[in-house]
């Protein structure tokens, strides 16, 4: 009986992750095309994904698969930039300057990708879906509109509300300046 357990176990395992996961990877590759800029480094990093997902699935409760594929994403893009450091050869002042910089902008892009990362599971459908096809996805806005079968100007007020609520959001958060209403 034991024999028979494991296969079965396995078979579950492959069955949730086709369930779970493996709708979810065209937006982890998208999400990770934007955290690493580069399409290889992001297909190494869904890779690294779906191989801890897949590792972690029977522990996975069944509830929001993306949030939880994201964190994996993100954990797992932070254990990648750790092994890549750079090793600092030059010790000029200037170089070592603007080095600094350059680490902290970086650093200040990476958080705010992954506060837009975390805050917008919380969308409302409709908003997530227009930002998804038009600032994810690279849509124009008829190609949006065709895709979700809505009007074009539809598409233009939830992407307008969206990414209100986003900057609304990530101002909260001290990611980002206020925006002000227009008189």
């Amino acid at each position: 009986m034991a024999a028979s357990g494991a296969p079965a176990r396995a078979s579950s395992a492959h069955q949730r992750f086709e369930r779970y996961v493996v709708p979810e990877i065209p937006y982890l590759y998208d999400m990770a095309r934007r955290l690493t800029g580069s399409t290889t480094e992001a297909e190494d990093l869904v890779q690294d994904t779906l191989v801890r997902a897949f590792g972690a699935i029977e522990r996975f409760d069944g509830e929001r698969p993306r949030p939880w594929l994201v964190t994996i994403l993100r954990n797992a893009n932070i254990n990648r930039l750790r092994r890549h450091r750079p090793e600092i050869a030059d010790t000029d002042p200037d170089t070592l300057i603007a080095l600094e910089d350059s680490v902290d902008e970086i650093t200040a892009q990476r958080e705010l990708a992954e506060a837009v990362a975390d805050l917008l599971p919380a969308l409302p459908a409709p908003f997530r879906d227009v930002l998804d096809l038009v600032d994810g996805r690279g849509l124009s806005y008829a190609e949006a509109a065709a895709t979700l079968h809505i009007p074009i100007g539809t598409v233009m007020s939830r992407l307008h509300r969206a990414r209100q609520r986003l900057r609304t959001r990530l101002a909260e958060r001290g990611l980002t300046q206020p925006t002000r209403p227009r008189a």
